[in-house]
């Protein structure tokens, strides 16, 4: 399996400040098996109403590949809303999903 990090900032994507982890940031894997690529990834602890800011910021997720995500929010929380907007413009919702159960997200062109 193909293994990219968005480029060659990625690494400060998806890391927190140095010194500012903590026990409640929650680290799982992005698989993006659909046929587009993700250009748009926001999460939200599944209790709030508001989209946290776009995880990839101006990065994307190529078709085929992973990445590991860490939502450094300081919140004690697994069960996180996804909203992804391909590509193509299409969004696709994800609720409820218990991600430290899990240990990872993979979005197929199956769902």
């Amino acid at each position: 399996m193909k293994h990219s990090i968005l480029g060659g900032a990625a690494a400060l994507l998806f890391t927190v400040l140095p010194g500012a982890a903590l026990a409640e940031d929650l680290v799982f894997t992005l698989t993006n098996d659909s046929s587009y690529a993700i250009k748009s990834f926001f999460t939200s602890p599944a209790d709030i109403e508001d989209w946290e800011e776009d995880v990839f910021a101006d990065k994307y997720l190529p078709a085929g590949n992973y990445v590991d995500v860490t939502i450094g929010d300081g919140r004690e929380q697994c069960v996180y809303d996804m909203k992804f907007i391909l590509e193509d413009d299409s969004e696709f919702l994800e609720n409820g999903i218990n991600l430290c159960e899990l240990g990872g997200y993979t979005l197929s062109d199956a769902q």
